[in-house]
């Protein structure tokens, strides 16, 4: 029997990748439309809802928690599974390392107490979860994320551009390896506890041993350039997001990585892309072998946006 997976944010980074692996893998997929679909309705007959849905950091305060508030309750009347893409923020300067299922969800600042209260609410409220959590992202093409922004924006000139500390620790994932994962523990979700904080350890890279990587895989000499933060001081006043991003800036600071190895005790044969491949494929060198096809895309939202 086919089975259905509805996918909420299916345009964002998460939700094209998952629908893309949904689909690779044979489930019937789902993409909701905000503008004309119900969520009850929708998720009926529904066995898992991914839930990539991610307002603007601004809007957090006041869209988070009604949104995950919804998914909450369309999952608990159908029983269906939760699979949210989780992320570090839960976790603050002073945690220990490795950030893992272990780890004390200590973030003081307000997006990252936000993040805890939504982790805390699927918990609270019983429904069938798995928090998929990993570090920054490499997408397969540019969307807006710190890889694509900031950090590579001038690689065509040799000019890798760092936001912190280059010679500490720094939690990646390969965006198609988390959706596949995500894929994976599924398939699986009869045999695992009703709540799931499971990490997905990706590439522990420095900034420096990323800016050696790139350097192997494009044609021009890669130079490390530190990112000026003064720009976001001074817009600040007048552009919400600015105080958002200096918020997050201990991330770039604080030495991390992720304690994968509940991940590896479920997914032992689970491989992952290799550091190279995902490299290329984010920075879009044509010659990398892509495992989905991204023209799936279409038929994989047929039914939503």
């Amino acid at each position: 029997m086919t089975q259905r997976v509805l996918i909420l944010g299916a345009t964002g980074r998460f939700g094209r990748n998952a629908a893309l692996q949904f689909r690779a893998a044979g489930w019937d997929v789902r993409c909701f439309d905000r503008s004309s679909d119900v969520l009850m309705q929708a998720a009926r007959g529904i066995d898992v809802i991914v839930n990539a849905w991610n307002p603007a950091y601004p809007d957090w305060a006041a869209q988070v928690p009604g949104l995950h508030d919804m998914v909450i309750k369309a999952a608990l009347a159908h029983d269906a599974t939760v699979i949210v893409p989780g992320n570090v923020y839960v976790y603050g300067a002073d945690t220990p390392v490795p950030w893992g299922p272990d780890a004390p969800h200590q973030a003081q600042n307000p997006l990252g107490r936000i993040r805890i209260a939504m982790e805390d609410a699927y918990r609270s409220a019983g429904v069938r979860t798995i928090i998929l959590r990993a570090g920054d992202y490499l997408d397969t093409q540019a969307s807006g994320n710190w890889f694509d922004k900031v950090l590579t924006k001038s690689l065509a000139k040799g000019v890798f551009t760092y936001p912190g500390r280059s010679d500490i620790p720094h939690a990646w994932a390969y965006l198609p390896d988390v959706a596949r994962a995500a894929v994976d523990l599924a398939e699986m979700r009869a045999r695992l506890p009703r709540f799931n904080d499971i990490a997905f350890a990706g590439y522990t890279l420095s900034g420096q041993d990323m800016a050696k990587a790139l350097d192997r895989i494009t044609p021009q000499q890669v130079r490390l350039k530190p990112m000026a933060w003064l720009p976001l001081h001074l817009t600040r006043p007048f552009w919400r997001m600015a105080g958002c991003l200096l918020e997050m800036r201990y991330l770039w600071n604080t030495p991390h990585w992720l304690d994968g190895s509940r991940f590896d005790r479920l997914l032992p044969g689970f491989q992952p892309t290799s550091l190279h491949t995902a490299l290329a494929s984010a920075i879009g060198q044509p010659s990398v072998e892509i495992q989905i096809d991204p023209d799936q895309t279409v038929a994989a939202c047929s039914d939503g946006i």
